[in-house]
Formats: C-alpha cells, structure tokens, sequence
C-alpha cells in the first residue's frame, strides 16, 4: 500500500533521479564494507606476524599469549575478537598465507594475470602507514616472503579461517577464496561447499558435456560441477523421481548453492506444446552469466542413453518457443543417481545439443588433486572479474 502511495506521488522523472541516489549509497556502503573488511584482514595479519614472531623467537610461550589476550580484555573491553584461540587464529592466517607453499601457489596460477588484475598481488603492508594504505595504490610485485597477497581481500576473515582449518592444500585453499568471492558465499555457504567437496566436483576432468556444450558454451567444464550432492533431503535409498522433485523444490535454496548462485528457478513442471502433444520439462532455471535458459531431467535410475533423446526434444521446443531473441541456446541438464562412465563418454561425443550429465549423491566423496583444472578456473576467474579482457 505504502509503495503504492509513492508511485503515485512522484514522477517518473523523479523516480529516475531518486533511483540514481539509491545507487549511490548503495555504491558507498559497499566501498564502506570492502574498507572494513579489508582493515579486519590488515589487523589479523599484522597481529598474526607479530605473535608469530615472538613465539618462533622463543620471547613468548603459549601463557604470555593467554595474558595478551586478558591484558586486551582488561584495558581494552571494547576491542572485541581477542580471545587466545582468536588470536592463534591470526597467527595461522599469517603463518599459512605468508608461507613459501602459498605464495608459490600464487604465482603459478595467478601471476600471469596479475599485471591486469589488481586484486590479486602482493602488498608490502607492514611498511605502510594509514595515510597511505588509503592513498597508494595497489603494486604488483614478485612474492618476496612475508607480504600481503591481495587476493586475500576476496573475501572475509571467517571464510580464511574455515578455509585455513578445513582445505589441506594450498591449491584448494585458492580455490576456495576465488569460489567464495565469485559466488559471493557467506560463512555458512562456504562451509557447505567445503563439505560437498566443490574443488573435486567442480575442477576435475568431465567427459559427461556433450559436444554441443563444449562448442557452444567454452567455459562450461570450469562452470558446471558433474556431481550434486542433495545430502539436505534426507532421500531414502530407494526414491522415485516425484520425492526427488518436490525435494529439491522445498529445499531450492540449497539446490540452488550446490548449482550456482547465477542459477534462477523459473518453473518445475514446465509446459511445452508441440503440435498437439504437450510435455513437461522437470525443473527450468534461466543462468545470469550464460543468459541461457536451463531444462533439468530428473531420473531415478542410471543414465540411459534414451534419456539424452528425451532432453535433446526438450531443448528443441524450448529454443523455438520459449527463448527470446537476446538469449543464447538452452542448455538441458539430466541429474541421476549413476551413470556409467563410458556409456556418457559415447553418449556425448556426438551430441550437438548443449547438454550434460550430472549425477546426485546422497553422501561425500574422497578428494583428489587437480592441478591443471585449478589453473584453469584461476583464468577463468581473472577473465570474468575483467572487462578489459572479454
């Protein structure tokens, strides 16, 4: 009602300069939080090296650090998030990111890209003054031990911590930064892509994207996981595709951080008439960064091939039908309980249709070690956050 009363009220000249100053403060608040961030960031760094250093020295034993942090309480009851485990918290953040395994892994897969990118680098912030840390701008230098890497500020305290704790690599510790930026994760989000394993499913070699996908969509095997993990729905071992559906309904959300936040649900259930018959695409989602809209088969059993033919329809009508001029070719998407590996193999590799196959598990899988996919999402990475390289 109120909403209503404002339109009425104002005129459309006004509410396009209201909506600019909107804008506006919507821009500061964000440069505001990024500040904020990246001053917690600066802090744990700075207090991190300075315990670090005094207990490698042997000046201090795990005691003094319980008496800095009474002492902070004491003097200090307003400075917050000084507890002795917090700031052990701080010296790992330093300690890990400061180290040569680190800093190497940086330079393997982001240097290349770093000239034209000024997130990520290295900053000599302990010679820093505040006046200049507000003034000087970002310098892109070699690793040299000890400095700042600036693709720490993609994201927040809490996250490095998990990441810190939870991640056993180097490697995937940058991955999980880059990821919980890109997909814009908070602490909960990013736990969870931790726990389902989103560096293995995400990163690993895929042979079940149909050639059409590759074609059509290059970037496709560093977007779309291969494996879906929908632990949240408590499935029995024995479902039909109805409990799967009004499952993963219930709980899009979480279907949705497992997929991918430029993922939006449109429709489950969607009608698409073709002559007189008429048929019902599962679930469709519209992708923002592909612009593409994106059909969902759900099966109950293993892949079968026959099941290709049934989305390559689908994708069929939707193009014709439903998609606008200014979007791209609809891509279909068959989730499944298993699916043989070589019959995908055959399944794709003549497949002109943008399509894949993904498989759901009810439970974890072990992790691996892919080196050559990290760095390929780290260019995947770099070209997305610059316009200049498009």
């Amino acid at each position: 009602m109120t909403n209503n009363i404002i339109d009425n009220n104002i005129s459309s000249l006004q509410e396009k300069q209201f909506a600019e100053v909107v804008e506006l403060i919507i821009q500061h608040k964000c440069r505001a939080s990024v500040a904020v961030n990246n001053e917690t960031l600066f802090t744990a760094w700075s207090v991190g090296k300075y315990v670090s250093d005094k207990l490698k020295n042997e000046e201090w034993g795990s005691k003094v650090v319980s008496q800095l942090s009474e002492y902070i309480r004491a003097k200090r009851p307003d400075v917050k998030g000084f507890s002795r485990s917090s700031i052990y918290n701080m010296v790992m953040f330093y300690e890990e990111y400061s180290s040569d395994a680190f800093q190497k892994v940086i330079g393997m897969y982001l240097s290349a890209n770093s000239s034209s990118n000024n997130d990520i680098g290295y900053r000599n912030y302990s010679n820093l003054q505040d006046s200049e840390r507000n003034n000087q701008a970002t310098e892109i230098v070699q690793m040299p031990s000890g400095q700042f890497p600036d693709v720490l500020c993609l994201t927040t305290l809490s996250n490095h911590y998990d990441i810190l704790c939870r991640c056993r690599s180097s490697e995937e510790r940058l991955f999980y930064i880059l990821y919980a930026h890109k997909e814009n994760l908070k602490n909960k989000e990013l736990q969870r892509a931790i726990s389902t394993q989103t560096y293995e499913t995400l990163l690993r070699r895929k042979i079940n994207l149909s050639k059409g996908l590759l074609e059509t969509y290059p970037d496709s095997p560093i977007m779309f996981k291969d494996t879906y993990f929908v632990d949240f729905l408590n499935l029995p071992k024995k479902h039909n595709e109805s409990n799967l559906k009004h499952g993963l309904i219930e709980h899009m959300k979480q279907f949705i951080l497992e997929l991918g936040k430029d993922f939006i649900f449109m429709d489950q259930e969607y009608c698409l008439t073709v002559g007189a018959s008429s048929f019902k695409a599962d679930l469709l989602f519209f992708h923002r960064g592909l612009q593409a809209l994106v059909a969902v088969e759900l099966k109950k059993t293993k892949f079968h091939p026959r099941d290709l033919g049934q989305l390559e329809f689908y994708l069929e009508a939707l193009d014709r039908d439903v998609k606008r001029s200014n979007e791209n070719p609809s891509i279909g998407i068959i989730l499944c309980p298993d699916a043989d590996k070589v019959v995908v193999e055959y399944a794709m590799s003549r497949s002109m249709s943008p399509t894949m196959i993904a498989e759901y598990k009810r439970i974890l899988i072990p992790q691996e070690q892919m080196q050559q996919q990290l760095r390929e999402f780290c260019q995947f990475f770099l070209t997305e956050d610059n316009p200049k390289k498009k």
